[in-house]
C-alpha cells in the first residue's frame, strides 16, 4: 500500500475508534453497559487494525504521526458528536431575586415541570426553580429563561437516574 494511502487509512481508523470510545465512555457513565460493551468491541477492533498497520512498518514515521493525529482528531470529533446527540437528562437550576419576574410559569407553559423553592441569598430573598429537561432541549429552555429574566443565574448539570429492577416479592421476604 502506498505511504500516503496507508497513513490516510490509519488516520481514518483512529478517527473512528477514538470517536466510538468517547461515546462509549458516556454510555458507561450513564449506566448503559450493553451499549458500551457493543461499542467497545468495535472500538478495539478498529484500534487493532490501525495499530497493526503502524507496527507492520515501523520504518515509516508518517504512519506513526497519522496514528497520533487520528487520536487527536477523534477526540475532537467524538466529543462534538456526543454533544450533538445529547443523550440523557439535565437538571437546570434558575436562581432569581424575589422581586424579578418568575420564570416558572413560562417554563410550565412550554411543557416543562418546574419546582420552585423560596430561599435566602447573600443579597436577599431569591427563588430557586428546578427543572429536569432532556439535554438536547437545554438551549431552548435557557432561551426561555433569558427572555423572561436576562440576569437569572443558571446552572445546568447532567443527571443520571438509577435503574431499579423489580424483584418478585417472594425473593425479597426471605
Amino acid at each position: 500500500m502506498p505511504l500516503f494511502l496507508g497513513a490516510l487509512l490509519i488516520f481514518g481508523l483512529r478517527l473512528i475508534d477514538v470517536s466510538i470510545g468517547a461515546v462509549r465512555i458516556v454510555m458507561v457513565v450513564r449506566g448503559e453497559r450493553w451499549i458500551a460493551g457493543f461499542l467497545g468491541f468495535f472500538e478495539s477492533l478498529t484500534w487493532a487494525i490501525a495499530a497493526g498497520l503502524v507496527f507492520s512498518n515501523l520504518d515509516s514515521p508518517v504512519r506513526l504521526v497519522a496514528f497520533a493525529a487520528g487520536f487527536g482528531a477523534g477526540t475532537v470529533l467524538g466529543s462534538t458528536f456526543e454533544r450533538k446527540i445529547a443523550l440523557g437528562k439535565s437538571v437546570m437550576r434558575v436562581i432569581t431575586p424575589f422581586e424579578t419576574p418568575e420564570v416558572a410559569p413560562a417554563l410550565r407553559d412550554a411543557g416543562f415541570a418546574v419546582t420552585v423553592v423560596n430561599a435566602e441569598g447573600s443579597k436577599g430573598d431569591v427563588r430557586l426553580a428546578f427543572t429536569v429537561i432532556p439535554r438536547r432541549r437545554a438551549a431552548d429552555v435557557l432561551s426561555i429563561v433569558r427572555t423572561i429574566n436576562p440576569h437569572a443565574f443558571v446552572t445546568i448539570e447532567d443527571v443520571t437516574t438509577p435503574k431499579i429492577r423489580a424483584r418478585r416479592a417472594s425473593r425479597i421476604r426471605k
